[in-house]
């Protein structure tokens, strides 16, 4: 019987590797099809197709969130949900491949945040009238002093008052103005001019001038990832900027926190996530501070790093809770700077 079962096997063999060149050609095939169509070609790193569907949802509370260099969101309170734009998965190391849509919440940019925002996003362009800008709160006021260009460098200190426009954007109303040390709008009224007529805003970006006031646009200001929800109101409080968001109808799925312990976190329920190497479809991930003594500061693009230096344990619904350092306690090695509260 054995001399008989060769012949078969080794059809089987031939078979086998004819399909899989027929497969290897396909897909070279394919490949230089979307080449030639304009489109760029499946890569190695390409997520795989089968996901979880429907958006992720997403709690945080206290969270300080390091958007980018110097840009960090005070998160006292959210709840949202994250939508894949990319392959169906929600990837934590592409900031480009996911929305996230605030339903409810408090979040706060303080002084230095809204001064980076300023010199480094809205205005940080060839040209720009408005330069060396800073930031500062005065009272339940925002102060801007800095430099406009209008053939000379004109030296100025504004005071306005912040207001929330019909269409959801933030008014800045100038109350006092310094031009050389003198009443800036009385010399403009005297001269008949604005900020409006004053300066060309046409390549910044999120902003408009409108009369003397200045009009922000406070989720197009801000660096990937994109930001969305209804803004409803704003103030300056003591730590800066506040903004509330609301008017959502989207109920975030229910149930208790996986850890009835943790104070500083961020929950993530549902949908397909990727971070690292790993992969979670109907996810369930808690991202949980390590110290409760000051909001949890996480880094979004350098995130790694307090993984590799905290700690993970599998939740009694196989979800995944992870424990992190603050990233400024995370030296460059990947070691905890200094030593985190127990649990």
């Amino acid at each position: 019987m054995v001399p008989l079962m060769r012949p078969r096997l080794l059809t089987f063999v031939a078979l086998a590797s004819a399909t899989s060149l027929i497969g290897i050609q396909l897909t070279r095939a394919s490949a230089t099809a979307q080449v030639a169509a304009g489109k760029d070609p499946p890569s190695d790193s390409t997520p795989p197709m089968i996901a979880s569907p429907g958006p992720t949802d997403v709690v945080m509370h206290n969270v300080d969130f390091r958007q980018a260099p110097g840009i960090v969101l005070g998160i006292r309170a959210i709840e949202g949900r994250m939508h894949s734009v990319k392959h169906g998965v929600v990837d934590f190391d592409d900031k480009m491949s996911y929305i996230l849509t605030v339903d409810t919440g408090h979040v706060v940019l303080s002084a230095d945040v809204l001064t980076t925002l300023m010199n480094n996003y809205v205005f940080a362009y060839r040209g720009a009238p408005l330069k060396h800008l800073q930031v500062m709160t005065r009272g339940t006021s925002l102060g801007l002093r800095g430099t406009l260009h209008k053939g000379v460098d004109i030296p100025f200190d504004m005071t306005s008052a912040v207001s929330l426009t019909p269409d959801e954007k933030m008014r800045l109303h100038p109350t006092k103005m310094k031009i050389f040390g003198v009443d800036g709008l009385i010399l403009m009224r005297a001269l008949g001019l604005s900020l409006q007529k004053m300066v060309d805003l046409s390549g910044a970006k999120g902003v408009v001038a409108q009369g003397n006031d200045l009009i922000l646009s406070p989720l197009v200001l801000l660096p990937p990832p994109v930001i969305q929800g209804h803004i409803v109101a704003v103030r300056v409080g003591p730590g800066g900027l506040e903004q509330d968001f609301g008017k959502s109808k989207y109920v975030v799925r229910g149930g208790p926190l996986p850890d009835s312990t943790a104070r500083n976190y961020m929950l993530y329920r549902g949908g397909t996530l990727h971070f690292g190497k790993l992969y979670m479809t109907d996810a369930e991930l808690l991202v949980v501070d390590l110290d409760t003594h000051d909001p949890f500061d996480f880094d979004n693009d350098r995130y790694q790093k307090q993984l590799v230096a905290g700690h993970s344990r599998t939740l009694p619904s196989l979800g995944l809770e992870v424990y992190m350092p603050d990233a400024d306690k995370v030296g460059a090695a990947g070691a905890v700077a200094s030593k985190s509260s127990p649990r």
